[in-house]
C-alpha cells in the first residue's frame, strides 16, 4: 500500500485530502508544518509527499530539500505564480485550490506510478537529455521519455512516425533524431506533404524526366532523391493523396524511385521519418489512409505532448521565447508579470507552442514597459476556466467535489472544524466563505481570497442565490 505525507495546516483541508486518499487505498499521514514533519516522520519512506505551499514556520518547498522523495505542491488558484517557482525549486508537480477529487487522485496515481518505474535522474542527467535534442525545451515526464526514445532510435535506420497537435514541434524532433543519426553530416529534407498541391506532389517527390509531361522541359530530381544519404521528413503525411501513397510505399519497401517518365528505377538511401496530428489507423480503417503504408511506416512512434499536458515546462517555454523575441527584434530585457504569468499556466494553449510564440511576439512588439501583462498576450483571465489549470480542459461531466483555497493572508479568519466534510465542494466552500467573511471584507478582499475576478464573484452571487450585504464597507465598492 503506497504511503503518503501530508503537510497541511488548515484542519478542514488536510483531514478531508486524508479521509479522500484512505478511501482510495492509501495510507496517509498527516504534519500541520514543515517542522512537525520532519520531527515526527522519515521522509523518504513515503512515496509521495503532498505539501501546501504556505504552512507556518518555513514553506512547503522547504521540504523538496530534505527528502529524495518526489513533493506535490498545493497552491491556490492566485498563487500560480509561486507554484511554478516551487517547481523551479525540485517541485514534482503542483495542484491549484480550489481542486477536483478526481483530479487530485488521477494526479498522485500518476506521480507514485511515474516515479515507480523511473527513478529520479541522476544530477546532471536530465540536462545531458535535453542537450542532444537539438533545442528541445521541457522536463516533464513526456518530454523526459521522448528524450529517451529519440536517443535510442536515432542511431538506428528505423522509420520513425511522430504524431502530436498541430504546432508541438514535431520538425523538432526529426531534426533531432538526424542529428544524432550517423546521417548527421547528410541534408535533411523537410516536406510538408499538406503545403503541395495534389497534382504536383508526386512530382516534388519523384522527380520527371524532359518530356514528362507539359512544361518538363529538363530532367529534374525528388525531393526523395535530394535526400540521398540523409533523412526525409514527410510532415502531415496524412495528407498525401491515395496516389502518391502508392508510390512512397514501394520507395519504403525497395528503396528505390522511378522519376515520371522514366522507365528505369533508382537506388535511394534514405531514412524516413513521417509526422501528423491525425489518427491514421483510423484513417486505415475508413479507406482514407493506405493499411499497408500505414503499417511501414508505424515501425517506431513517438507521442508528443500539447504543452496544455507540459506543466512546469510551459513557463520555462515562454521564458526561452520572450528571450529570443527580445533579442531578434532589438529589444531589451523584459519579463513576465504575475498576471501574465497566471495567464500562461493556466490557458489551455490549443495552438500550442506555435500560438505561445505567436503570443510572445505580439506581446514583445507592443509592450512600452518593461513587463509584459496577461493582456499584451491577449489572455482574459476571467476566461481562463479553473478546471484549465495545469494544461487540462474543462470536462463539465467530472466531479464537483473540491477542496481548498486561499486563505493563508487572514489567518484570525480560518474555517476549521471538529469534523470537516468529507465531500466539500468548491460551491460549498464558496457560499460559506462568503457568508461568513462578507461583513469584513470588502468584495475585492473577497475577490483577491477566492482567487476570481470581481465578476466572477458577482456572477456566482447570482448563480447561488447569495445576496451581498450593505454594509458600509461593502457599499463603498
Amino acid at each position: 500500500m503506497p504511503r503518503i505525507l501530508i503537510v497541511e495546516d488548515e484542519d478542514v483541508i488536510r483531514l478531508a485530502l486524508r479521509r479522500l486518499l484512505e478511501r482510495n487505498d492509501y495510507q496517509v499521514d498527516e504534519a500541520g508544518s514543515v517542522q512537525e514533519a520532519l520531527e515526527r516522520f522519515d521522509l523518504n519512506s513515503y512515496q509521495l509527499l503532498i505539501s501546501d505551499l504556505r504552512l507556518p514556520g518555513a514553506p512547503g518547498t522547504e521540504l523538496i530539500s530534505k527528502t529524495e522523495r518526489p513533493v506535490l505542491i498545493m497552491t491556490s488558484y492566485a498563487s500560480l505564480k509561486s507554484a511554478v517557482d516551487s517547481m523551479k525549486q525540485g517541485a514534482i508537480d503542483y495542484i491549484a485550490k480550489p481542486f477536483d477529487h478526481d483530479e487530485m487522485l488521477e494526479t498522485v496515481a500518476r506521480i507514485i506510478a511515474d516515479n515507480a518505474s523511473n527513478p529520479p535522474p541522476m544530477p546532471g542527467q536530465q540536462k545531458a537529455l535535453q542537450a542532444d535534442t537539438s533545442g528541445m525545451i521541457g522536463s516533464c515526464k513526456p518530454m523526459q521519455r521522448l528524450y529517451e526514445y529519440i536517443n535510442r532510435v536515432a542511431p538506428t535506420d528505423t522509420t520513425v512516425l511522430v504524431h502530436g497537435e498541430t504546432g508541438t514541434g514535431k520538425e523538432l524532433v526529426a531534426r533531432a533524431i538526424h542529428s544524432q543519426s550517423t546521417r548527421a553530416s547528410k541534408p535533411i529534407v523537410c516536406v510538408n506533404c499538406a503545403a503541395i498541391p495534389e497534382t504536383l506532389i508526386e512530382s516534388e517527390l519523384f522527380g520527371y524526366e524532359k518530356g514528362a509531361f507539359t512544361g518538363a522541359n529538363a530532367n529534374r530530381i525528388g525531393l526523395i532523391e535530394a535526400a540521398d544519404g540523409g533523412t526525409l521528413f514527410l510532415d502531415e503525411i496524412g495528407e498525401l493523396p491515395l496516389e502518391a501513397q502508392a508510390r512512397l510505399l514501394r520507395f519504403i519497401q525497395e528503396d528505390e524511385i522511378r522519376r515520371i517518365g522514366s522507365v528505369e528505377s533508382n537506388k535511394v538511401d534514405v531514412r524516413l521519418i513521417c509526422a501528423t496530428h491525425r489518427d491514421l489507423k483510423d484513417m486505415a480503417h475508413n479507406g482514407r489512409f493506405r493499411e499497408d503504408l500505414y503499417y511501414r511506416i508505424n515501425v517506431m512512434k513517438l507521442e508528443l505532448p500539447p504543452l496544455r499536458e507540459r506543466g512546469k515546462d510551459i513557463l520555462e517555454i515562454a521564458e526561452t521565447l520572450l528571450s529570443r523575441r527580445c533579442e531578434a527584434l532589438g529589444r531589451g530585457p523584459l519579463k513576465f508579470s504575475p498576471k501574465a504569468i497566471q495567464a500562461i499556466t493556466t490557458y489551455v494553449w490549443p495552438g500550442n507552442i506555435r500560438e505561445l510564440e505567436n503570443a510572445v511576439e505580439r506581446a514583445v512588439i507592443l509592450c512600452e514597459g518593461d513587463e509584459i501583462d496577461n493582456e499584451l498576450l491577449d489572455i482574459d483571465l476571467e476566461l481562463v476556466d479553473i478546471s484549465q489549470i495545469r494544461g487540462r480542459k474543462p470536462d463539465r461531466n467530472r466531479s464537483s467535489n473540491n477542496l481548498g483555497s486561499d486563505r493563508k493572508d487572514s489567518r484570525p479568519s480560518r474555517v476549521r472544524s471538529s469534523d470537516p466534510a468529507e465531500d466539500l465542494s468548491l460551491e460549498d466552500y464558496f457560499q460559506r466563505f462568503v457568508l461568513e467573511h462578507q461583513d469584513s471584507m470588502s468584495e475585492t478582499e473577497l475577490a483577491q481570497k477566492l482567487g476570481v475576478s470581481r465578476k466572477c464573484l458577482w456572477e456566482r452571487r447570482q448563480r447561488l442565490g447569495i445576496p451581498r450585504k450593505k454594509s458600509s464597507r461593502s457599499s463603498s465598492n
